[in-house]
């Protein structure tokens, strides 16, 4: 039999090792130089290559189609991932919050790794090559059009990602090849992103740590995350920023605003004592010179101007109205969100092959006979840790199994 793989991504890669495996002669077709090109940025260059944990609590990571993924998960689960490669000569390391990373700390050891096997098993690569468009008959590819001609197989796996960071290789041009063969496609939107806020740029670049950052609309709480946080020119970022944009990222933003808690341990009550020892160690002070042991330096000038307290004021003579607004704002700093950062530089595409349009058991098209997605390129996404890269190896080794057993 014989299995063409259209992008050598994570998906890609481990289609083709699995579809080789099962005794197919398989094909990849990689339209850059060379492979696993997003690989290389992922985890800042380390490759966050999983999270150790169980399916169970895998899910519970995931933001969109959770359901699709339990069997593609359960197949090829997290430590099937991981034995697979220690296995295949790749030693790895679990660090905080469960995520597994090569130990060398190198991406491209993990793509070596795959390449490693695919040669191994007689993958054919095909390098600078664009695939874009399938030839179908009957319900059935017959050819799969490529700048330098037609190929041809039994069998066609698509995973050519989403369209974020397009310069590695995922441009849209699959979803439009999926399109064109009659699917629909979910529209892609940036998952795991910066958001826009009317922060003021002056704090571009201050890092928060142990914050509560919240998304609110008309005063109700609807998500909200613990850890650390990144104001940036546009607005704010940082790991829980990007968990919570993939969760709004389809929402109307003109009513939407982000709130940050940024004393998350204390109680109101509490932190009002804590102002208040502070304003008798400084009650002489001017209250602009009496938050220096609360906050950092770039951010007290924001909560002067947005506590309505005169900066010439002395310390002594604050009411505890003041102090009381004062406190709240310490809890609850708020900004206007104005909508996401660039798809472009998304972590993930959110969007993608509606999947009431995939077999969840083998990645199998619903609508064409010979045809089977992976990866990215399905609308399927999951918050930072590692969980979208198991989500495209385990889809990517459902689709090389499934394609091969029937």
């Amino acid at each position: 039999m014989k299995v063409i793989v259209i992008g050598g991504g994570a998906a890609g890669m481990m289609a083709a090792i699995c579809a080789a495996q099962n005794g197919a002669q398989v094909t990849l077709i990689e339209k850059n130089e060379k492979l696993g090109k997003k690989i290389y940025i992922t985890g800042k260059g380390r490759c966050n290559v999983t999270n150790d944990c169980e399916v169970t609590e895998f899910l519970e990571n995931v933001v969109t189609n959770k359901k699709f993924l339990m069997s593609a998960l359960y197949t090829f689960s997290p430590y099937d991932l991981m034995e697979f490669l220690k296995k295949n000569g790749l030693k790895i390391k679990t660090e905080r919050g469960n995520r597994v990373f090569p130990e060398s700390d190198k991406a491209s050891d993990v793509t070596k790794t795959l390449e490693k096997v695919m040669h191994r098993l007689g993958v054919k690569i095909v390098y600078n090559t664009n695939a874009f468009a399938f030839e179908i008959n009957d319900n059935k590819i017959e050819n799969v059009v490529t700048d330098i001609g037609k190929m041809s197989a039994d069998k066609y796996i698509l995973c050519t990602g989403g369209v974020s960071y397009p310069t590695t290789g995922s441009d849209g041009s699959g979803l439009e090849m999926a399109k064109k063969a009659g699917h629909n496609v979910i529209k892609p939107v940036a998952g795991l992103v910066g958001l826009k806020a009317n922060s003021p740029s002056d704090l571009a670049g201050l890092a928060l740590k142990n914050v509560k950052v919240k998304i609110v609309k008309n005063q109700k709480v609807l998500y909200e995350e613990f850890g650390e946080m990144l104001f940036t020119h546009h607005g704010v970022s940082g790991p829980t920023v990007l968990t919570l944009s993939s969760k709004i990222n389809r929402q109307d933003f003109s009513q939407l605003k982000v709130s940050i808690d940024l004393k998350p341990a204390l109680s109101e009550k509490e932190l009002d004592l804590r102002v208040q020892r502070d304003f008798a160690e400084f009650s002489n002070k001017q209250f602009s010179n009496s938050l220096d042991n609360l906050l950092p330096r770039s951010l007290i000038s924001v909560i002067l101007k947005k506590s309505k307290i005169p900066l010439d004021t002395k310390v002594h003579q604050i009411t505890s109205e003041q102090r009381h607004y004062l406190v709240k704002l310490l809890k609850n700093l708020e900004f206007d969100l104005l909508g996401l950062e660039d798809i472009t530089y998304a972590i993930v595409t959110s969007g993608g092959i509606d999947v009431k349009q995939i077999v969840p058991n083998n990645m199998k098209s619903k609508l064409v006979d010979n045809l089977y997605f992976a990866g990215e390129i399905i609308d399927v996404d999951a918050v930072t840790g590692g969980f979208n890269l198991q989500i495209a190896f385990s889809t990517g080794y459902l689709a090389g199994m499934g394609c091969t057993e029937e």
